[in-house]
């Protein structure tokens, strides 16, 4: 089993960084130090959970590398703590997106708390807790199974074999995400849509239609209720999981 790696960046290796990666070594996961540095961060990133940003004595990262970082971070879904004093992390949070970042640390750094901290958060991610949540729905019960079975690797899933169940569903439990059949039998996919658009709790929900019609008419009409975008339903598992994971980087709150 592949142990969680943190990495922890600094202007340069210290005693206090040292003493940090220690305890993150000791707590059994992986840990290194690397500095601020293009080059530096590329060759170590590979396997990395999560990225320290340690600031110490006023010393703080440039605005290039921190905007070549946000980008990092997001593209791959990695996840960051900026450590340092309180001018020091606000200079840091406003040059990051706000969901890349997981905490913010103040110094003088409670190693323990840290260290329990992400090890707290590992855990979490673990059990699936920080997934996006999508919900299909498909009245075809072999379809459903099928885009679970694509998806549940990666986020949570949930499944409904029709509108009304849906909106059932939704009643109780959120998502981050709606793929919605576009062609179901007594309530379809556009009509679904119409009723969660006209609910507050519902109506700011992404939603992408599923449609097995790829000509022209038929697209032109799934288009035309401005759905967040659609999918053939020939799409497959690559090509999917691809156009999701593009939408969720665009689209981060």
């Amino acid at each position: 089993m592949q142990k969680n790696r943190v990495l922890i960046t600094a202007e340069k290796d210290s005693f206090l960084i040292r003493v940090l990666v220690k305890k993150i070594q000791d707590s059994g996961m992986e840990c290194e130090f690397v500095p601020w540095n293009i080059n530096d961060i590329n060759a170590k990133w590979e396997d990395t959970n999560l990225l320290a940003m340690y600031m110490i004595d006023g010393a703080r990262p440039s605005e290039s590398f921190l905007h070549f970082l946000a980008d990092k971070l997001v593209d791959d879904d990695i996840i960051t703590v900026p450590i340092g004093d309180k001018s020091d992390v606000d200079y840091v949070l406003n040059n990051l997106s706000k969901d890349s970042v997981f905490k913010s640390y103040f110094r003088p750094l409670d190693n323990a708390e840290f260290v329990k901290d992400i090890s707290d958060l590992f855990l979490k991610v673990e059990k699936g807790e920080y997934r996006k949540t999508i919900l299909v729905v498909d009245d075809d019960p072999n379809y459903l199974s099928l885009v679970r079975e694509w998806l549940r690797g990666t986020y949570k899933v949930a499944m409904a074999n029709s509108g009304l169940q849906a909106i059932k569903w939704l009643g109780k439990n959120k998502a981050d995400l709606i793929l919605l059949d576009y062609e179901m039998p007594i309530t379809d996919g556009p009509q679904v849509l119409e009723m969660l658009r006209s609910d507050e709790d519902t109506k700011y929900i992404p939603v992408m239609f599923l449609t097995g019609k790829g000509d022209k008419e038929s697209v032109m009409s799934v288009l035309s209720l401005k759905p967040q975008g659609y999918f053939l339903k020939t799409i497959d598992k690559i090509e999917l999981l691809e156009k999701l994971k593009e939408f969720f980087i665009l689209h981060k709150n």
